[in-house]
């Protein structure tokens, strides 16, 4: 027996019936014309069928992957939990304090000069290039001096723990390390450090702070004879191994199942290298690809310590920008050689004697285009592709790699560039194609990136964005992988491995732009549409995933979802993994988003609704070859703004659920909402 469905509104729509029967009983009965009239004045429900017997491809759950670069406050000030910037000195100190040179009218400015304030007179801090502790140049301070860094987070009667690295060949010197969170002596504490040591020696502290405030201040006071100060650290008592224990929360929530890193564009001038052994001791460079210093707190074994704490399969992206064959080759026996291999006795030397065992891995970034750094005509880059993969596989034939491709960038017949990035056919083949043809052999899958940059004021049209965008590239590699007679049949899956909106202004340092409930829809019905070509789609990154065009934002001191990381979070929780034939009526001018799928123990069924416009909609449904229950459980997202978005001290966009809601041949979405039903299959 096929059984369809009615989804109350719960309260509003209890209210709405006693009001109408309380109108039947006192108001005077209309006409048949004004009946008709306001009959031929509602729309007709959209009509839905759901095919149970027809599936789809599983599910690939790396769809719910996610991304992290070593850009703006995405890892440094979102993951990691190191407070201070440029701790290692960098930037020469200089008696003019001026650190902010971009993003200043916003609450997280980008750092572009030294963010340490001289506290005594001019030229009493200079900096030594000799015999540096840790990159070109190292502090000196002259006795009776100091230096300071402001603008720091702090949470009243929370614990902040670091260390100073300092050496006084000079003589005997002492130094006061001191916390301060207003300005008076009852407004700090400090500790005195006395030394003579001619060698460099780490002196740790502790504080907990008395208020709470974002202008915290940490100093280091120098007197007796100079001081050369190595590097610093300051971070919350309860980082967990180096990251932020509020911001790992919600990434455990959102359950992403991949984490790609470190890049992005960064990656295409980054050595791997320059991560590895002890933080202190590991150089700062500039950001090759963005803006701001890269401390290089952060590397792979960092990196895997994050996936672990939060149980996520890692993907290592390699350089093949300015990198190399060899470079790649020795960073996977970094991660899964063994001891006597050069890189695996690194990382064994390092403190990880046993591999890492990273199987994904994808062999460079977006290198079609002009703004990468090293990037060369497709002739060139295949060639090299093919070079670094075989290398790769050299040191672990089991990995599974990942080419760079790209469905929109046109390449002429000797590998030049022509066209627009939506051209396909003009003027040549397109990066993919190419790719497919010539490296196809020496890779598993194929990367696709795209942003949709528009923020459209047409709610339907703006969440139809992030769908036509899917759609065009899974349609566009079926067509064109059916005709490529090299591939012989086989098909590359897609690596959706950047994917998102993105738009200005930046509230949240560089790239920190705000999502709204109406981005929240179209992630939704983006997610809709990768289980529509599941056959061809087998992962997607959501770019990024912290503060730079993120799901989750920071302060200094909180974390919190934005409405993007809702849709994220509630299908990988709640959503089924077989997916089911959908078919639509009467749907043309309200553009409502539905999909549907099977639980993996085939006990319910999954129906996700995306409804982008400002009036609810009535949903007539059908299901065909099984039988539901007549109750089910419904979570919602949704509001009456399509422009509210959360901050740290209010989130009026989340997800609510009702358990128990009856169900039958009609669903009622409420005006803006994504809703997602789970029924029975009896």
């Amino acid at each position: 027996m096929r059984v369809a469905g009615h989804v109350s509104l719960g309260l509003l729509v209890l209210v709405s019936l006693c009001l109408a029967v309380g109108q039947s009983q006192t108001a005077p009965a209309q006409d048949a014309p004004a009946q008709a009239a306001a009959a031929q004045a509602a729309p007709a429900p959209v009509e839905v069928t759901i095919d149970a017997a027809e599936t789809g491809d599983p599910i690939n759950p790396f769809i719910y992957g996610q991304f992290i670069e070593h850009l703006g406050r995405c890892i440094y000030g979102g993951i990691w939990a190191e407070m201070l910037e440029d701790r290692k000195f960098y930037f020469p100190i200089e008696d003019e304090y001026n650190p902010y040179r971009a993003l200043t009218d916003s609450q997280f400015p980008v750092v572009g000069a030294s963010p340490w304030e001289v506290l005594g007179a001019d030229g009493s801090v200079t900096m030594v290039a000799e015999d540096s502790f840790v990159g070109d140049q190292t502090p000196r301070v002259a006795a009776g001096s100091g230096i300071r860094q402001n603008d720091l987070g702090l949470v009243a009667g929370k614990d902040y723990v670091g260390y100073v690295w300092f050496r006084a060949p000079e003589g005997a010197a002492t130094v006061e390390v001191t916390l301060a969170w207003g300005d008076g002596p009852d407004a700090q504490q400090s500790t005195t450090i006395s030394a003579a040591a001619a060698d460099y020696a780490k002196y740790p502290f502790r504080f907990t702070a008395g208020e709470s405030t974002d202008k915290g201040r940490l100093s280091v006071e120098v007197t007796g004879a100079p001081c050369l100060v190595g590097t610093l650290s300051l971070m919350p008592g309860d980082n967990v191994r180096g990251m932020r224990r509020d911001t790992l929360a919600l990434l455990k929530q959102l359950n992403g199942t991949m984490y790609r890193w470190p890049g992005g564009n960064f990656v295409s001038g980054y050595d791997w290298r320059d991560g590895i052994g002890d933080r202190d001791r590991r150089p700062p460079r500039r950001n090759p690809a963005w803006t701001g210093v890269e401390h290089n707190d952060v590397g792979i074994d960092e990196f895997i310590a994050f996936c672990r704490e939060v149980g996520t399969e890692p993907v290592i992206c390699v350089n093949t920008g300015f990198g190399d064959h060899y470079s790649a080759a020795q960073e996977v026996e970094y991660t899964n050689g063994s001891a006597d291999t050069i890189g695996g006795s690194w990382r064994v030397k390092n403190g990880h004697a046993e591999p890492y065992n990273v199987k994904y891995w994808c062999v460079g970034n977006e290198m079609f285009g002009n703004w990468q750094l090293g990037y060369m005509s497709i002739n060139q880059y295949t060639q090299k592709h093919n070079l670094v993969a075989r290398a790769m596989h050299e040191v672990d034939p089991s990995l599974q790699l990942i080419g760079v491709g790209d469905l929109g960038t046109n390449v002429g017949r000797r590998g030049r560039r022509g066209g627009g990035r939506r051209g396909r056919g003009r003027g040549g083949s397109n990066w993919s194609q190419v790719m497919l043809e010539r490296s196809g052999d020496q890779m598993h899958l194929l990367s696709e990136h795209f942003y949709d940059r528009q923020q459209i004021d047409d709610i339907p049209e703006h969440v139809a964005q992030i769908v036509n965008s899917i759609r065009e590239k899974a349609d566009g590699h079926r067509e064109m992988q059916a005709r490529l007679e090299g591939l012989d049949g086989r098909v590359i899956p897609i690596a959706m491995d950047e994917w998102n909106y993105w738009f200005e202004p930046y509230e949240y340092g560089e790239l920190g732009c705000v999502y709204q409930l109406r981005d929240a829809l179209g992630i939704a019905a983006g997610l809709h549409e990768y289980y529509r070509n599941s056959d061809i789609i087998h992962m997607a990154h959501y770019a990024q995933t912290v503060n730079v065009i993120g799901c989750i934002k920071t302060t200094k001191t909180a974390a919190f979802f934005d409405p993007t990381a809702l849709p994220l979070m509630l299908y990988r929780r709640e959503y089924g993994t077989t997916p089911l034939a959908v078919t639509t009526a009467n749907n043309e001018e309200r553009a409502i988003d539905v999909a549907a799928a099977k639980t993996a123990d085939g006990r319910a069924i999954t129906i996700g609704a995306v409804n982008p416009n400002a009036e609810p909609q009535t949903v007539k449904l059908s299901i065909d070859g099984a039988n539901l229950g007549q109750t089910a459980t419904v979570w919602r997202i949704a509001g009456d703004d399509p422009t509210a978005f959360n901050t740290a001290q209010e989130q009026p966009v989340a997800i609510e659920e009702e358990r128990n809601v009856a169900f039958g041949d009609e669903l009622t979405l409420p005006p803006y909402s994504v809703n997602l039903y789970r029924v029975a299959v009896e």
